[in-house]
């Protein structure tokens, strides 16, 4: 039979199941939800920045800027005292890593959850916590002064607390770094007879690094983008961040805003572009050959790193104590009488106790949404097929969070639903806005801990539901979900404390109605009322510390409930 004449079947059309039109759904939704929450707003403070006037060019407002003394002294204040900060954080913070990990000092878990302790406070703390130890009345203010520092107020200040703000953030990136340690070099090292200080720069040093860049850049960016503590004991020392909010608030001067916002953002995505190069080039510590590290016992080596990490924890705590003692004193530094009246006064006489509450609906609506939307982003990235022209776009926007600042990212809120075209205008200065913008904030640490978990999932599961026609979504609640539900329950904490304790991305967003605690903190300090921050502050970490037990009893509880199998 000819080949020309023989019957034509009809092609044949696969059947697309309903569950995976579903999906192809909610992966639209999401990447328009990181379009409307994200993309949007930057692409209003470009439009903002570039706007022509009748005195300049839209390129011209970069010109001004670069042209006026004071404002650029700014930058250049941002950027050493960011990379001051940077300087003294990383080796402090890897030597502390090198002796949780490579020695056996004692209490290791308390002197390291000890270290976590800014994370669960607004940075705000630290800062208030120096006034009261260096101030004008601080209780250890004869001590700065012998240290050559006229005053907390300026430089001097902002390092000091940035340093004890940014330290976890490293510690935890360097401890990760050298928990990946192939006990196998170490013991050909010492068959050779090496000293231990050249294995130290010829073996540890050179698997540590990529960890170290990351952990420098990660400091970098966070100092260099915050707004809190310069604004609280910076003086008359202008940085980037305080500019913006000075412009904005102060002056209203959106343009100038605008450009100051955008040249915050380029050191951050150049960091960010920095570290993603560096994770690209960073290879395979740990083989599957590999025998685990395990430090052994040396009393001169493990006394001195206690006796290291002891100091550490001591400054740790003295930061943290003195905001608690002096949220309790009754008159600084006349009536040290412990005392409620600053609690009183911060949160029943200034009727602030609705900014409490609002930061716990803030929080809780956070953790909800960003936990549902990070998982229902990761898991349809990773575990359905479909839409491959969408996908790269939605990881790019997944990661591009973690490179923009609160500051610029509260800012371009302003500029994009404050706009009177906007058919969103109405979400302007609500609750719902605030947790868009806090879910989208921290949305990438988010992300990255559940595509971390779900690429742990062998694809299997889905590949024989599929066979036997399982619906993508009884998959998902039968076998991914809990398996995945402690990481989900880290995620939701990551986003609860993470809105009890921001304040640059919220800062311009706020109404009356829907007033924070922490922007509550800056209120306080400009109103004179430092104890009464500081009792705020120290409120917030209170409630921080609690939710945190809370979620640890919850994860032992889903951990005997739904991981059983994973001690078979």
């Amino acid at each position: 039979m000819n080949v020309q004449t023989a019957i034509r079947l009809p092609a044949v059309r696969l059947h697309v199941h309903w569950s995976d039109r579903v999906a192809h759904l909610l992966l639209v939704a999401v990447a328009l939800l990181l379009v409307i929450g994200l993309l949007l707003p930057l692409g209003a403070i470009l439009s903002q920045a570039l706007q022509q006037t009748e005195e300049r060019s839209g390129w011209g407002h970069f010109r001004a800027y670069l042209a006026s003394p004071a404002l650029l002294g700014s930058l250049w204040n941002s950027l050493w005292v960011s990379a001051l900060v940077t300087t003294l954080v990383i080796p402090l913070a890897f030597g502390f890593a090198y002796a949780l990990m490579r020695s056996c000092m004692p209490a290791k878990g308390l002197l390291r959850s000890i270290t976590l302790l800014p994370l669960l406070a607004p940075s705000l703390l630290s800062a208030i916590s120096l006034i009261y130890w260096f101030g004008n009345q601080g209780a250890a203010k004869g001590l700065w002064q012998a240290l050559g520092f006229d005053s907390i107020y300026g430089a001097p200040g902002i390092v000091l607390a940035e340093c004890f703000a940014t330290f976890p953030h490293a510690l935890m990136i360097l401890v990760t770094a050298l928990s990946l340690a192939d006990a196998r070099l170490y013991e050909a090292a010492d068959a050779m007879g090496t000293r231990t200080l050249r294995r130290f720069f010829t073996i540890t040093l050179p698997g540590a690094k990529y960890g170290l860049i990351s952990a420098a850049l990660v400091v970098f960016t966070l100092v260099i983008t915050d707004f809190g503590i310069p604004k609280v004991v910076g003086g008359n020392f202008n940085v980037l961040a305080t500019d913006v909010f000075k412009l904005v608030i102060g002056q209203q001067d959106f343009q100038r805003g605008a450009v100051v916002a955008l040249l915050l953002l380029a050191p951050a995505l150049l960091t960010f572009t920095v570290d993603h190069l560096v994770q690209r080039k960073q290879t395979a510590m740990l083989t599957a050959r590999a025998v685990a590290l395990t430090p052994r016992p040396a009393k001169g080596f493990d006394a001195a790193m206690t006796a290291y990490c002891l100091l550490v924890c001591a400054l740790m705590v003295a930061m943290f104590g003195m905001a608690v003692f002096a949220s309790f004193a009754k008159l600084w530094p006349y009536n040290l009488t412990p005392s409620l009246d600053h609690y009183v006064a911060g949160i029943v006489d200034a009727e602030l106790g609705g900014a409490v509450l609002n930061s716990l609906l803030l929080a809780a609506c956070t953790s909800v949404v960003g936990t549902a939307v990070v998982f229902c982003g990761a898991y349809l990235l990773e575990k359905t097929r479909g839409l491959d022209v969408l996908r790269p776009v939605i990881r790019l926007m997944a990661m591009l969070p973690m490179a923009v600042p609160g500051l610029v990212l509260g800012l371009g809120y302003i500029f994009f639903f404050n706009a009177p075209w906007n058919p969103l205008n109405g979400l302007y200065q609500t609750m719902g806005l605030l947790v868009l913008c806090t879910v989208v904030h921290f949305y990438t640490t988010g992300h990255l801990t559940m595509v971390t978990a779900l690429k742990a999932i062998d694809g299997e599961f889905e590949a024989v539901a599929a066979s036997l026609k399982v619906p993508v979504f009884t998959t998902v609640r039968r076998v991914t979900l809990p398996i995945c539900l402690p990481v989900l329950l880290d995620v939701s904490r990551y986003f609860f404390i993470n809105a009890m304790t921001t304040i640059s991305a919220v800062v311009f967003l706020y109404s009356p109605e829907t007033r924070l605690a922490s922007v509550a903190i800056l209120n306080l300090d400009e109103a004179g009322e430092i104890g009464a921050a500081a009792a705020m502050a120290v409120l917030i970490a209170g409630t921080s510390a609690t939710v945190n037990v809370l979620y640890l009893l919850l994860g032992r509880w889903v951990d005997r409930r739904t991981q059983r199998w994973r001690l078979r």
